[in-house]
């Protein structure tokens, strides 16, 4: 399964290559940095992301052009809107094709970093569902990642208009009807309840329906988690979805949850490995950091892997203090005029290893 995501990196100069401003999730705005888009492998056996295509986003001169005219447009329409009250569909206004689709320049980079990395795994490893967030939501998402012959898993508004199928009689004239009655989601048919979990005065009710959406060409395969306050009856709900219509609701969750993993890449590329901290400015330069940091990412997980079987808590921060004072033993065997027996530096490596790691295990091998 793929997941892909966008990190934004805050940098305060004016020379880096790609500056500009990008919506940061953590500052809830705009800010002045860089944005990177990567791919990741997801393990649905180890509930964990592997980082294998990452690219810089560039956004052109007309791209940021039409991105203020947009602004400049929902900001006027929101005006005369207040001023006049006249909700609905403008006057004159037409049905547009929903296909074909024409992508958005950054669809298009994502459509090549999707193809280029098919080109180079060239079916070694099977591949059905690709996860992205709520922003690639939409019909044009869908359409690129139904290109490839996958299927797309992502999120919708909480108030999206979704209509049950039509399943009334034919009227006998035009084209057959598709949309049935609109979804009211504080009034959901118990007959799409899939179950209900309730823990720590949380109930959470799992819907799932084949649904419409106008926006999208095709049904969607829609998973409704509604979570209930049983003391205040405050309720909030999220709206999944897939192209997958014989995706279950248990698999669509799991499969959209796991998309988190890829912050946790970015996490630990960010803490542990430069991609916050590097003072690069020219393309080339930028571009290693940034593969540089998702690389070790992989690589650090490897490493921990066999001390993780008897530590389970034994972290990054561990390793490095491991590596540190392996470096150290090593360097300080240089210096003895002969070294020591095998069990001697077995001992100092397992003790000098272990100076500043945060989870401090007992050590295999006694210094006493």
């Amino acid at each position: 399964m793929f997941a892909g995501d966008a990190c934004v990196v805050t940098k305060a100069g004016k020379k880096t290559d790609g500056l500009d401003r990008f919506f940061s999730s953590l500052y809830g705005k705009p800010v002045p940095g860089l944005s990177f888009c990567a791919l990741s492998l997801m393990s649905l056996k180890e509930r964990r992301s592997y980082p294998i295509r990452i690219e810089q986003m560039r956004r052109t001169e007309a791209e940021k052009a039409a991105a203020r005219s947009k602004a400049h447009t929902r900001s006027t329409r929101s005006k005369n809107t207040a001023k006049k009250g006249k909700p609905g569909r403008p006057t004159g206004s037409k049905n547009r094709e929903k296909t074909p689709v024409v992508l958005s320049p950054e669809l298009q980079r994502i459509h090549t970093m999707m193809q280029q990395q098919l080109t180079v795994m060239n079916g070694v490893i099977p591949l059905c569902h690709v996860v992205l967030d709520g922003h690639f939501g939409t019909n044009s998402a869908l359409h690129m990642v139904r290109g490839f012959g996958l299927h797309l898993i992502s999120k919708v508004r909480h108030d999206a208009a979704l209509y049950f199928p039509y399943e009334g009689p034919y009227v006998g004239r035009g084209p057959r009807r598709k949309y049935g009655c609109k979804l009211d989601y504080s009034h959901i048919p118990v007959k799409y309840l899939k179950r209900t979990i309730v823990e720590d005065n949380i109930q959470t009710n799992i819907y799932q329906a084949t649904m419409w959406n106008k926006a999208f060409s095709n049904p969607l395969n829609v998973v409704i988690l509604v979570k209930i306050h049983l003391q205040t009856q405050a309720h909030v709900h999220v709206v999944l979805f897939s192209s997958d219509r014989d995706l279950n609701d248990d698999k669509l969750i799991d499969y959209y949850s796991l998309r988190f993993q890829i912050e946790c890449n970015f996490r630990d590329a960010k803490q542990y490995w430069g991609l916050e901290d590097f003072m690069h400015v020219q393309p080339t330069a930028v571009n290693n950091a940034a593969h540089l940091a998702l690389c070790m990412v992989n690589v650090a997980h490897l490493l921990l892997k066999p001390f993780r079987r008897n530590h389970p808590q034994f972290g990054i921060l561990d390793l490095q203090a491991h590596c540190r004072g392996h470096k150290y033993v090593c360097e300080t065997l240089k210096l003895l005029p002969q070294k020591p027996e095998p069990i001697v530096m077995a001992q100092m490596f397992d003790h000098i290893a272990r100076l500043g790691s945060v989870h401090n295990a007992e050590p295999a091998l006694s210094m006493s």
